[in-house]
C-alpha cells in the first residue's frame, strides 16, 4: 500500500444538507430482474426487463438521539440521502456518491452491550444513486 494512502473520507446520511449521522457500514444491493422469452421456433429469443429495485442496510451507532431521528424520519415517510463527506484528502475512489431518494424501511437496534457502542441495523430502499469518478 502507498504510504500517501489515507482514507479520509466517511459515508454520512444527510437530511438536505444536514448530517444525521456517519455510517459505521453499509451494503447495498441491486436488483435489476429480467424475464427470457421462448418461442416455438427457438430458445432464448428475448428477454422482459421488470422493474428494478435497489435497496442498501447500513450500520449506524446509537450514540445519542440518532436512533430516534431515523426511526422519526422512518415514520414521516421523510426521504434523506447517504453521500461521502471528504473531511481531507483526495485519495478517496469517488469524487462523490450519493445515494439520493432514500426512504427507512425498518430499523433493529441492537442490545444495550458494557464494552462498546450500540449499534443499529437500519434498512432502506433508495429510488437514485449517483456517483462521480476521480
Amino acid at each position: 500500500m502507498a504510504d500517501g494512502l489515507h482514507w479520509d473520507t466517511r459515508l454520512e446520511v444527510k437530511l438536505g444538507t444536514q448530517t444525521v449521522t456517519p455510517v459505521a457500514s453499509i451494503t447495498p444491493t441491486f436488483n435489476l430482474p429480467a424475464q427470457v422469452l421462448h418461442s416455438i421456433e427457438a430458445d432464448n429469443v428475448a428477454y422482459v426487463v421488470q422493474p428494478q429495485t435497489f435497496t442498501i442496510t447500513m450500520t449506524v451507532q446509537a450514540i445519542g438521539p440518532i436512533v430516534a431521528a431515523l426511526t422519526k424520519m422512518a415514520r414521516d415517510r421523510t426521504t434523506f440521502s447517504v453521500a461521502i463527506a471528504e473531511k481531507r484528502g483526495t485519495d478517496w475512489t469517488f469524487k462523490s456518491m450519493a445515494f439520493s431518494r432514500c426512504l427507512v424501511t425498518s430499523i433493529n437496534p441492537s442490545n444495550v452491550v458494557i464494552d462498546g457502542v450500540p449499534a443499529a441495523t437500519v434498512t432502506c430502499l433508495c429510488l437514485d444513486a449517483t456517483e462521480e469518478g476521480k
